[in-house]
């Protein structure tokens, strides 16, 4: 397997840790609110899949508790900003810190702790095809569920009802509201449940991808997902395309030193960061925004 095949199959294993915190920012945004606590969410919800697997020895459980802390770090953030109306900027980074402090201190004792990661799975005559098949096809569970929730999100947002009612929230709450809905009830819900799946993100470092737990191990994943949203002008396929990148420039980073090409460790760490930077850039000069409405209003009231 040569260099580039192996950063392609790291850039979809890694990626996907950034793809589900992605399309959970992509709806709480697609509401009109916007959650940087999604690196806390992420951080809770590695932890808390790792713990729950380390206790039960099912690492299908640790995903459940995975969702269930992201989602706690994530309604406390949809409630201090909607219901409380409190700076969204603020209220995301006092989740993260929060998200930070706690995992910190209740983590430290499973830093030694080991368990068995999730089963890849080879999907049946699809992983056989040269090159796209160990590419796509031969992984763990949470990366065909970021397959498939993607192909949902499409089909929601553009067929249905309630994609409809979430887009109409996230542009004009106001109205929603006149219409006999409850838009501050579809944000929490939304904010909510994206935070739900960054908690799985998270999962999908400490119980698929990496398969253990140290303090800090999102290392910036959150803040590069809520990145990859406005990159992607708020469009789940182009969110998907944005966190394979991201997961390929992360994998290139391991796969050069394997191949002992020598290259400074911290050029490599910032890669990444680096590739966020020159994507908001590229943004920025197209000119105008996708962004809906009330998350606009909401960032512009907070300067």
């Amino acid at each position: 397997m040569n260099g580039i095949e192996q950063s392609l199959i790291g850039g979809v294993e890694g990626g996907t840790a950034i793809l589900l915190p992605s399309l959970g920012e992509l709806i709480g945004e697609l509401s009109g609110v916007i959650n940087l606590g999604t690196e806390g969410c992420m951080l809770a919800g590695a932890l808390g899949a790792y713990a729950v697997a380390v206790t039960t020895g099912s690492a299908l459980l640790g995903i459940l508790g995975g969702i269930a802390a992201g989602a706690f770090f994530g309604l406390i953030h949809s409630y201090l900003s909607v219901y409380r109306k409190a700076d969204q900027l603020a209220s995301g980074l006092v989740v993260w810190f929060l998200a930070l402090g706690l995992t910190s201190v209740f983590g430290t004792g499973y830093v030694n702790d080991s368990i068995t990661p999730l089963t890849i799975i080879s999907i049946p005559g699809l992983s056989k095809i040269p090159w796209i098949g160990p590419i796509l096809f031969k992984h763990d569970i949470l990366v065909y569920l970021s397959y498939a929730l993607v192909v949902a999100l499409v089909v929601i947002l553009k067929k249905t009802r309630l994609g409809l009612l979430l887009r109409a929230t996230g542009e004009r709450p106001e109205v929603v509201g006149v219409a006999g809905n409850r838009p501050a009830l579809v944000q929490l819900i939304a904010v909510t449940l994206g935070a739900g799946l960054a908690g799985i993100g998270g999962a999908q470092l400490s119980v698929g991808y990496v398969g253990n737990w140290f303090n800090d191990m999102t290392s910036g994943y959150g803040f590069i997902a809520v990145a990859v949203v406005l990159f992607a002008s708020w469009k789940p396929a182009r969110v998907m395309v944005g966190a394979y990148l991201f997961g390929v420039v992360l994998a290139a980073s391991s796969v050069l030193q394997a191949h002992g090409i020598a290259v400074n460790q911290y050029l490599l760490d910032s890669l990444p960061y680096l590739a966020t930077l020159i994507a908001l850039i590229a943004v920025s000069k197209k000119g105008g925004s996708n962004a809906p409405e009330a998350l606009t209003r909401a960032l512009t009231d907070t300067t």
